[in-house]
């Protein structure tokens, strides 16, 4: 693979060796959008160099052990991690390629003769988890602007390396699950626009209203928009007619301009300060651009753009990933507060939720350990440093940003309400008194504001109003077979049958502090409850507590995680999964080093295996559950992992038995399908006895294709979309409906809407997604099956 590809050679199926940003950028070059040259140094450059210098272990090995919760740990390990990439240098071939690339980029040729410039260039990283739908990583990594000269080019590359390891991209990755040796990164150069005006542009409004296009734009370069530093002018367009619907003008009394081989901050002109930023024209002209990205890209998009000498350039774009939190219309949002009381300061709405707390008035970051749990932060902007900070709040409110700045984008994705923008709110809002913050609307009122929830109109039993204008479009065009009173009919007959949704989407919880941000998503139930982290948090591996007598204190640590997640979802399935921990997975817990060495952990001694070998763990397992069955806990299920015979399904039941936890009647039981074996053995499964089944994509795409996935090598070659992974699950899906066994997918596979699509068109019973996915995939499948319900009832 190659260290090297400028944007004209990528395509949007290069994403694991560009990843998102880089692919973005030549899919738009290719699609002939205003896009400025550059070039990408691949994730594949970055991950041979740490394993040709011989720092990948230790990289890995630092950050397995972090917990993430301890601030002072995590700054410490994530900095020596950073100082580890900087002072180990590249090889010489690659400081080579990187230098020829930068020196092309600035060649000029006049009549024969052909001339070389240093170009200023934007150095930006691009991991190759990022600016994907399930999840976003902006701002988590260094971005280095008006960058000059070849040593300096190299230097802001690894730089770009070692910011994937800042405490606040370390924390959110660890927060996703997502694994550090998977996680790679690129870094685009591209050629510097020296913008007079940029900004931001949204072709949805990120709190949910899909008819609307925000442009946020600011003077100088686009670098104080995006980090919220300033308060960006907002313009809001019409999507369909590109009408300018709301102009809001804000001061501007700095900006940051090229300077030298950097920038730097310069005072605007008074008499410029309060200026329209970008002329209607170029609004206008650059919402057309948009829309034509988002048609392309056939989803709504997150835009960066510059305009340098009248000339419009688009110079990164990205999925929204926060879209489908907000599903009110102005009416609901209008009655959902009840209050006689006016509101003492307005903002922006920047993330969807309403919450009433104590304001703690944060002016710098050093002032960050006031914040308790529950608090609602008030401060000048917060610094996308401040996630683990900002985990702890139950709102936040900033006086300067937009509704794309860090500040929004992290709290879109905490899933807690924001206001930003309000002007004063430091001086406004006094220092522990008790607010009420509408992410809705952008208000902020003084004390407890009460809520009222709004009734559900018949219009509203339809969540997603695109879809059924398209059915009725589509009614409409069978006009001779259809007539007008039985469209009407139809439509009121599917209306009846969607009132409950036949597929369920439930929620996988990793974590039980998880499990309250999970329950809000009202989701069907939890599809993959895992024990490892509640087992582990206690510092001590969990063989460690049989092997010093402890065994009733790991009986209560299952127990209590359990019942954590159990007491938010009552009436709903709990599906939780036995310990499968690989042997090289918690070796820096106590009692870890006594693990056996594996040369292949992934395929070694874990998952159900491992705890018939040692009984004694999973009966502790089988105890705590047995202990919440007899307190009332009727709606839990065991899920058994890396199954591969009947004969195990069968041991694991006697054991139950054996603590007094009857299988089937006690709680419900099943398997997780990850292995080609399972898939095959599914009669003899079927035939022992079970209730469910959920596939472990993962681990049952990994050996089907006989793919590490955790070789970065490969990477390309893995996708649970190979037709041997599909018809695998629709083999077993069809088994089991014949059944009666209740079939389910849980891990990330469930958040892709793609293998859904498969899944739901296969069978499936039920689908578990990531916290983040669940509404996406609530609104997708609610689609899928009323395609289906329309196909149906046609032939009727």
């Amino acid at each position: 693979m190659k260290s090297i590809m400028w944007f004209r050679e990528i395509k949007k199926e290069d994403i694991p060796f560009v990843g998102g940003k880089g692919a973005n950028l030549g899919e738009m070059v290719n699609e002939a959008f205003p896009v400025p040259m550059g070039f990408v140094v691949t994730a594949q450059a970055y991950f041979k160099y740490i394993e040709e210098k011989g720092i990948k272990t230790e990289i890995i090995k630092k950050i397995d052990a972090i917990d993430v919760e301890k601030t002072e740990e995590l700054e410490k390990v994530s900095k020596e991690i950073r100082e580890l990439i900087l002072r180990t240098p590249m090889s010489r071939m690659l400081e080579t390629e990187i230098k020829d690339s930068y020196s092309k980029m600035g060649e000029r040729r006049v009549a024969f003769l052909s001339t070389r410039e240093e170009e200023f260039v934007a150095v930006r990283s691009s991991a190759t988890a990022e600016d994907l739908p399930q999840a976003s990583f902006a701002g988590m990594q260094e971005t280095f602007l008006n960058v000059k000269g070849r040593i300096e080019v190299l230097e802001a590359v690894k730089r770009c390396w070692a910011s994937l390891f800042t405490a606040r991209a370390v924390y959110y990755r660890k927060k996703q699950n997502f694994e550090t040796e998977k996680v790679g990164i690129a870094v685009v150069v591209q050629k510097m626009v020296d913008s007079e005006i940029a900004g931001i542009l949204f072709t949805a409004d990120p709190t949910g209203d899909t008819s609307k296009i925000i442009i946020e734009a600011g003077f100088g370069l686009g670098e104080a928009v995006v980090s919220g530093s300033i308060t960006p002018d907002t313009y809001t367009v019409e999507k369909n007619s590109f009408k300018i619907i709301e102009k809001k003008i804000s001061k501007q009394e700095w900006s940051i301009e090229r300077a030298g081989k950097g920038n730097e901050k310069r005072d605007v002109p008074k008499a410029k300060q309060m200026k329209q930023k970008l002329e209607d024209k170029f609004i206008v002209q650059l919402a057309k651009i948009g829309r034509q990205i988002e048609n392309h890209y056939k989803k709504p998009m997150d835009i960066e753009w510059a305009v340098e000498n009248k000339q419009l350039y688009i110079v990164q774009a990205r999925p929204i990933t926060t879209l489908g939190m907000k599903e009110k219309t102005d009416k609901e949002k209008n009655r959902m507060i009840k209050t006689k009381e006016k509101p003492i300061a307005k903002g922006l709405a920047a993330s969807p939720g309403i919450a009433s707390a104590k304001a703690v008035i944060i002016p710098e970051a050093k002032n960050a350990d006031k914040v308790n749990k529950g608090d609602i932060i008030v401060t000048k902007m917060t610094n996308p440093d401040w996630v683990a900070i900002m985990e702890k709040a139950k709102g936040i409110i900033t006086e300067e940003g937009g509704k794309t700045c860090h500040a929004s984008i992290v709290s879109r994705e905490l899933g807690i309400p924001c206001v930003v923008g309000v002007k004063n709110a430091m001086k406004i809002i006094e220092e522990g008194e008790i607010v009420t913050v509408d992410g809705y609307n952008g208000l902020v009122y003084k004390g407890i504001v009460e809520l009222e929830k709004p009734e559900e109109t018949e219009e509203e039993v339809f969540e997603d109003k695109e879809e059924i204008k398209e059915i009725k479009e589509e009614l409409e065009e069978e006009g001779e077979k259809f007539g007008k009173e039985k469209d009407g009919k139809l439509i009121e007959h599917l209306e009846e049958l969607m009132q409950e949704r036949a597929i369920k989407v439930k929620v996988n919880v990793a974590l039980p502090e998880a499990a309250e941000k999970a329950a809000k998503t009202d989701a069907d139930g939890v599809g993959l409850l895992r024990a490892e982290h509640m087992i582990t948090e206690s510092g001590m591996h969990p063989a460690e507590f049989l092997r010093e007598g402890k065994e009733e204190e790991l009986i209560q640590a299952v127990r209590t995680g359990i019942k954590k997640v159990a007491s938010l979802f009552k009436g709903k399935p709990v599906w939780y999964r036995t310990f499968d921990a690989r042997s090289d997975e918690f070796r820096n817990l106590k009692g870890g080093e006594k693990e056996p060495e594996e040369d292949n952990p992934m395929i070694g001694w874990h998952g159900i295996r491992r705890s018939l070998d040692e009984p004694k763990l999973i009966q502790a397992e089988f105890k705590a559950i047995k202990e919440l069955v007899e307190e009332g806990f009727t709606n839990l299920g065991v899920m058994l992992p890396f199954v591969i015979s009947a004969s195990e399904l069968k041991k694991a039941k006697e054991l139950a038995l054996e603590v007094g936890l009857n299988p089937r009647k006690d709680v419900q039981f099943g398997v997780m399908i990850e292995t080609p074996a399972s898939v095959w053995a599914i009669d003899e499964l079927i035939e022992e006895g079970l209730d469910f089944v959920s596939f472990g994509t993962n681990d049952l795409t990994q050996l089907t294709l006989g793919i590490d996935r955790n070789n970065e090598r490969i990477q390309k070659l893995f996708s649970e979309l190979h037709p041997a992974v599909l018809r695998s699950c629709e083999y077993v899906i069809k088994k089991c409906n014949k059944a009666g066994v209740i079939t389910s997918i849980c891990g990330q596979a469930a958040s892709n809407e793609e293998m859904v699509e498969k899944l739901v068109e296969f069978g499936i019973k039920s689908v578990s997604a990531n916290i983040d996915a669940v509404e996406n995939i609530k609104r997708h499948v609610l689609v899928l099956e009323k395609r289906e319900l329309l196909e149906r009832m046609k032939k009727e």
